[in-house]
């Protein structure tokens, strides 16, 4: 049977970093797929900075708290409830009590089929392998329904019982390649495409005119200051680049519970005249912050990263990026040709990067060059959203 309207489900969309998801949908609904998003619960007032936030949000239904007929319908299918259960309680590698928790979600699986009954969608994409992964195996158990995951990080970070959430999946989506290997050692004979997150290359595009130079390098990131992302490995980086004469401006642009901290750390640094904090930034925000910057910098540390978007995003502009070698990121970059790779949490190394591409602006501008190419050649989000319809059509 065709495939014509999918469900479509983010945790607490829309977000300050689910750019790509809206464009993605767009994307599946240009290509003539019915798309309705859903979530598992609203996200915090002011969560998404971007322009397309009341669009998505008016678009979206909540699974979470879910309503008393989703609630109802369980009593009139006993023997599925019960199987719903005991997947549940059965989930070995989760702690009995987060168990407990985790009941809640059956009446919000049964909300979830309810609503792909109703409007006739005839799978459900989950970006997600955490607990949302869960409501994809319970909607199977409860209405049949087909479904597929999409993995964005190390699979430890996204919690426990892997192959539970996967054993009834088409496929589980990795946006790099070595995270396929993660799949196949938890869920041997789930399909792990790898479908890789994308941006809006024409949207991000190079500035129309080189940013006028001068003595100081002008660096930015773009990321949640939280400490993983490796805010105050670059900070001490450009402090040492500073003691030999070198000049470095750096914006971050996000924000998050480390911002305190990172502002305490600028202070005794004596970096304030150098270091802005520019807070959340919409797309178009970031935007004016890469087409006014000469490098990105994202010195990520420990699990969680994947495939940053952010690179994408700044690569597509036409920036060189100086970049930690961490989850798909040498995946994404050839070191030295359109990008630096950096050894996580190594100052001596980010600060050798930045040296030389200050001392270099002829290679910014190479990098900058055949960063733009790559971005063109492997991260336009249309074929990537293309690429996942393919996956639909074949995998559910």
């Amino acid at each position: 049977m065709t495939l014509t309207a999918i469900a479509y489900l983010v945790p607490e969309f829309p977000g300050q970093t689910h750019a790509f998801f809206w464009h993605e949908i767009q994307a599946l609904e240009e290509a003539g797929l019915r798309v309705r998003t859903l979530s598992t619960r609203r996200p915090a007032p002011g969560a998404c900075p971007h322009d397309f936030a009341a669009a998505a949000a008016a678009r979206t239904v909540y699974l979470f708290p879910p309503p008393l007929a989703a609630v109802a319908r369980l009593a009139g299918r006993p023997v599925r409830t019960l199987r719903a259960l005991a997947y549940v309680l059965g989930l070995s590698e989760t702690p009995w009590r987060r168990r407990l928790a985790l009941l809640g979600l059956i009446a919000s699986a049964s909300a979830l089929g309810r609503i792909c009954r109703r409007e006739r969608l005839g799978h459900v994409h989950i970006h997600s392998c955490a607990t949302a992964a869960h409501l994809g195996a319970l909607a199977a158990i409860l209405d049949d329904l087909s479904y597929s995951l999409t993995l964005h990080g190390d699979l430890p970070v996204y919690g426990t019982d892997h192959a539970a959430k996967m054993a009834r999946a088409g496929f589980v989506a990795v946006v790099t390649r070595p995270l396929a290997a993660q799949i196949a050692a938890v869920s041997p004979s789930t399909p792990a495409p790898v479908i890789r997150m994308g941006v809006d290359t024409d949207r991000f595009h190079p500035p129309a005119s080189a940013r006028p130079g001068d003595a100081a390098l002008e660096v930015v990131t773009v990321a949640r200051l939280n400490h993983t992302k490796g805010h105050l490995h670059l900070l001490n980086a450009m402090a040492r680049l500073r003691a030999e004469g070198v000049a470095i401006r750096y914006r971050m642009a996000g924000d998050g519970p480390e911002r305190a901290a990172l502002e305490a750390h600028v202070a005794r640094l004596g970096l304030q005249d150098e270091v802005r904090f520019l807070g959340p930034l919409s797309e178009a925000g970031v935007i004016d912050q890469l087409h006014s910057a000469d490098v990105l910098a994202l010195t990520s540390f420990g699990a969680g990263e994947a495939a940053p978007v952010t690179v994408m995003e700044a690569m597509a502009t036409g920036l060189p990026t100086v970049v930690s070698a961490i989850g798909g990121t040498p995946d994404m970059i050839e070191d030295g040709v359109d990008g630096l790779l950096v050894p996580q949490r190594d100052e001596e190394a980010i600060a050798a990067a930045l040296r030389r591409l200050t001392a270099d602006p002829a290679l910014r501008a190479r990098i900058g060059q055949a960063a733009r190419k790559t971005a063109l050649a492997r991260f336009d989000y249309r074929a990537q959203a293309r690429a996942l319809l393919d996956a639909l059509t074949v995998g559910r």
